[in-house]
């Protein structure tokens, strides 16, 4: 048989495939000074982290904590007074504020030297506080406030708050020992969450200029939720800014949130309306405010019955066969005991409990039997008129407006109550809160720089360490065009080269199996073969050929249709065996080339000798023929 010249591509190919990925994932893509590296470079970042420097006549407060961290408990206390106050509306065991606070680097550090404040107690009270630099208040005259900081829960939230509170200028903020819930304060600012209800606080107090009461006006909720703070541990960075145009804006994470006016944006609003109802006006007995009526002149109709219910029994349905009428659905049970403990004279009779009674587990049904309900097609309900409009409607009454005794219009809200100190005072059901990175200021710029310098080399250094190899592959080739045409070459071609070998070749190799297999199985009549391999002008091999063609064609005749049945069925069984190994078809095919060679020996004898024709021979080189039919 000839063998089949299998292509040598394919194995090329995953060679060359594979090479260039073994290159491209554990090389590093250099190009100047980028570089994308397979490991993450936390170290790196950790040197780049340097203390930023609070400059007090940039800013009003700023907060690091770097320094406060010295192994003494008391180190905070350097610049941060706790709170030894009672809450007044609070059992005695839980009123004061006994809430453990300490300056240490997060559970999972990410910067080298990097400390926050953290609140390390649940379910309890706490309050600390910090006067502003300088004990300088900040006055909001012709300067914006910007106050940012960080939160970082890291066992995140479920129910409390991680707010802070601008405490305002006053007796009340004197002693911060004493700071506590009801401590006057300017701004409160920060998120809060409690189950399912999420907030984001912005609330200021605004001084009435005509009474000086003060009420607390509540910034409308931004239109997205922040769920991800809450549960994501990470650190993330809360920015509020307030504008003498009474303007502010709420970012977290340096993106905004929420934006708007002091003047429209809050609840209650700052200013009350001029006009309100007046509380001594009542609505007159004779007032009709009704728009319709019911029609005086109609009639119900005589088929009208209102005692028609509103279904029926099916007057169809009959009762199953088999129903137990006489066998109760429930029965005592018989296993129960009275309890020891009963008495009849409390507990009234004793009762054993209600089974469901077996026999009615097999039957169709027990009890009374009685047939479902159907809509009743007779039912109309109770009858009403229907209703017209009412001739003498006067309209929905209102009270009368008169002027707001307590109008006034304060068309600059912006200019709050001074503030002088910071204070954080929280009741949270989770523990190690950080707090970290306070800043207070009147210049943007300043917040960024603060921010550029801690906040966001956190966040690139954990981006870093969550980064995959494909994203940062991704991310550089959007970086450098170039690298997409590399990529193509060095993976997009091999690719694309083995899958149109793999595909394609394997059908043409089945096709040329089959070809071969129809030629061995059906060869070409003997005077053809004759003339095929005289051809090739070779008399010896032409004649071993041509004997060899005629023992094929006489064991081919001799077993008739049923060989070539039985030939076509072996290839259909055994298509994808042809594309086995070609060692194993060669020495068949040469095993049976030599029984061949021996049964046209054993005929040449048996017809020199002019012997009878043995049936069992002819048998044996049948069989032997089958055999060959199906190693084929």
């Amino acid at each position: 048989m000839m063998k089949l010249n299998r292509p040598r591509w394919s194995p090329l190919l995953w060679r060359i495939a594979l090479l260039s990925a073994v290159l491209l994932f554990h090389n590093p893509v250099v190009h100047g000074n980028d570089e994308i590296s397979t490991e993450s470079q936390p170290a790196g970042d950790a040197e780049q982290y340097e203390t930023p420097t609070v400059d007090p006549k940039r800013m009003y407060f700023a907060e690091h904590f770097d320094d406060l961290f010295d192994g003494a408990s008391d180190a905070i206390e350097k610049r941060w007074v706790k709170s030894k106050a009672k809450k007044d509306d609070a059992a005695e065991e839980v009123a004061k504020y006994d809430g453990e606070w300490a300056v240490e680097q997060p559970q999972r550090p990410i910067l080298a030297n990097d400390y926050g404040l953290v609140l390390k107690s649940k379910a309890k009270h706490a309050a600390i506080a910090s006067p502003l630099l300088l004990n300088r208040p900040f006055v909001f005259e012709d300067k914006p406030l910007v106050v940012q900081y960080e939160v970082n829960l890291q066992e995140g939230q479920e129910c409390g708050g991680s707010y802070i509170k601008l405490l305002s200028v006053g007796d009340g903020t004197k002693d911060l020992k004493q700071f506590h819930d009801k401590t006057p304060y300017t701004i409160m600012f920060g998120p809060d969450k409690c189950g399912n209800d999420v907030k984001l606080h912005f609330i200021f107090r605004h001084v009435n200029p005509i009474n000086g009461t003060i009420t607390e006006k509540h910034c409308n909720k931004q239109k997205d939720r922040l769920d991800d703070p809450f549960k994501d541990k990470r650190p993330h960075l809360y920015q509020l800014i307030i504008r003498p145009d009474n303007t502010y804006t709420i970012r977290v994470d340096h993106k905004t949130v929420n934006e708007g006016s002091l003047l429209t944006n809050f609840t209650p609003a700052v200013n009350p309306p001029a006009e309100i109802d007046d509380p001594e006006d009542r609505k007159p007995e004779n007032w009709d405010d009704r728009e319709k009526i019911p029609d005086p002149e109609a009639t119900k109709p005589d088929d009208w019955n209102e005692d028609e219910p509103a279904q029926i029994p099916d007057p169809k349905a009959t009762k199953p066969a088999g129903w137990l009428d006489d066998v109760e659905e429930m029965v005592p049970d018989s296993s129960a005991v009275k309890p020891e403990d009963w008495d009849n004279d409390m507990d009234g009779e004793w009762e054993p409990p209600l089974i469901p009674n077996p026999m009615c587990e097999k039957a169709v049904g027990c009890g009374l039997w009685k047939a479902p309900m159907v809509p009743n097609p007779n039912y109309k309900g109770k009858w009403r008129p229907p209703l017209i409009a009412n001739v003498n409607y006067q309209g929905k009454w209102a009270p009368r407006k008169i002027p707001n005794p307590d109008f006034f219009e304060d068309l600059t809200p912006f200019r709050m109550t001074p503030i002088a100190a910071v204070g954080i005072e929280l009741w949270s059901m989770s523990n190690d809160i950080l707090f970290d990175n306070i800043v207070i200021c009147d210049d943007e710029s300043v917040a960024d720089e603060w921010a550029a310098q801690t906040f966001d080399l956190k966040v690139k250094t954990l981006d870093r360490q969550a980064e995959t190899f494909v994203s940062r592959v991704l991310k550089y080739c959007n970086s450098n065009p170039w690298m997409w045409a590399v990529l193509i070459v060095v993976v997009g071609l091999p690719v694309a080269l083995m899958i149109y070998f793999m595909c394609f070749t394997k059908g043409d190799a089945k096709a040329e199996i089959g070809r071969k297999k129809k030629n061995d199985d059906y060869p070409a009549p003997e005077q053809e073969q004759d003339e095929l391999v005289g051809g090739a002008g070779e008399e010896a091999e032409d004649d071993g050929r041509s004997s060899k063609t005629k023992l094929n064609a006489a064991a081919t005749g001799s077993s008739g249709s049923r060989s070539a049945s039985s030939a076509g069925e072996a290839y259909a069984e055994n298509e994808d065996e042809r594309d086995g190994d070609e060692a194993e078809e060669d020495e068949e095919d040469d095993e049976a080339q030599e029984e061949a060679q021996e049964m046209e020996a054993g005929e040449e004898e048996a017809s020199s000798s002019d012997a009878p024709v043995d049936s069992k021979n002819s048998e044996g080189g049948e069989g032997l023929k089958k055999r060959r039919a199906r190693k084929d």
